[in-house]
């Protein structure tokens, strides 16, 4: 596809990384006209819940810019983010791929957003009568399912501040610019994070800094390449007893 006829229906590709205007144009190659004519842009604030797990699938999302995250509410009603996202994803296509009628988790912004929205009918056509289409939507969610897998099988091995180490490890290898990584210091989303106490982030945030692996900026966390090495030499040592 012609880059400027996809830039006409997704203007927010003129202001993002080369990186995401690669993955976007990748992912719609091939697409076919009525199914660009049916997006619509969405600019949706940080916080924002777009999708309730158990609600009906009736829109799939792509993340122009920005970053969100997926929420588990099942195991005793505790919230766990087991995962973030930035990547161009179709959040909505795994379920439609299962057969699945309603969501699976629940998603919501961790920054401002831009975020494309496809409705249900268009994607499954899309998918059913694109060969293309169908095998690169099941490469990313094979990709996204054993990245999951392959973290909560870290987090079997990992306690207390270990587990919120392996965090900072993959934030950094994920959003880190310029080598440094900026996020979040609030402890309940470090918790929501990593599924440990808020007590347990206090403590681990503080014996980070102690140590010099970490530094604070305000409420958020700043980890430099140096101290991201370290923490990741910690970690690999542990895993490889294991």
């Amino acid at each position: 596809m012609n880059k400027k006829v996809l830039e006409q229906f997704l203007p927010f590709l003129q202001e993002v990384d080369d990186e995401r205007k690669r993955q976007f144009k990748e992912y719609f190659e091939a697409a076919p006209m009525w199914l660009l004519e049916s997006f619509s842009i969405e600019e949706m604030k940080k916080g924002t819940t777009f999708i309730l797990e158990g609600e009906p699938v009736d829109t799939v999302y792509l993340i122009g810019k920005g970053i969100i995250k997926a929420t588990d509410y099942r195991i005793y009603g505790i919230p766990f983010d087991f995962m973030l996202f930035s990547d161009v994803y179709a959040y909505g296509g795994m379920e439609l791929l299962m057969e699945k009628d309603t969501y699976l988790a629940t998603l919501q912004t961790v920054t401002d957003c831009t975020v494309l929205k496809i409705p249900k009918a268009h994607y499954y056509r899309w998918l059913n009568t694109d060969i293309r289409a169908m095998k690169h939507e099941a490469k990313l969610m094979g990709e996204y399912l054993f990245e999951q897998a392959r973290n909560c099988r870290a987090f079997l091995f990992l306690q207390g501040a270990n587990r919120l180490a392996y965090l900072f490890i993959n934030h950094y290898e994920k959003y880190a610019e310029n080598g440094v990584l900026r996020m979040s210091g609030e402890r309940q989303e470090l918790a929501d994070l990593t599924g440990l106490c808020l007590k347990t982030i206090t403590r681990a945030v503080q014996k980070f800094r102690a140590q010099g692996l970490l530094s604070k900026e305000g409420s958020n966390i700043r980890i430099e390449y140096e101290q991201y090495i370290k923490l990741k030499e910690i970690i690999s040592n542990i895993l490889a007893d294991e």
